[in-house]
């Protein structure tokens, strides 16, 4: 199965992975562990970690090249969206070689 994955730089990495997993628990069966810093997201096409770490969120997903577009669009979006003070910029590289997108918040 095809993965993606994408290693979100940021100095608040807990905060945004358990608002993510939060968030997009509401449509797809997540958790966060908020000791370990790790979570995941169930989606009805794949799966999403979460992996908090000193300096990043690390975000993967496993799922069918089908549905890599739209899965990293989804995570990608929300997490730019929360972390938009931040400037937080997601960009995906794929384990196939094929390039993977980017999120990033509008310019001012």
């Amino acid at each position: 199965m095809p993965r993606s994955e994408a290693r979100v730089r940021t100095d608040r990495p807990h905060r945004y992975g358990k608002q993510l997993a939060a968030h997009l628990g509401r449509r797809a069966e997540s958790n966060w562990d908020e000791e370990k810093g790790v979570g995941s997201i169930t989606f009805p096409q794949g799966t999403g970690t979460l992996t908090a770490t000193e300096d990043a969120l690390l975000l993967t997903l496993d799922t069918e090249a089908e549905h890599l577009d739209r899965l990293e669009d989804v995570m990608g979006r929300h997490l730019v969206r929360f972390g938009t003070r931040d400037e937080l910029v997601v960009e995906w590289h794929r384990d196939t070689g094929e390039p993977g997108s980017t999120q990033r918040g509008e310019p001012a």
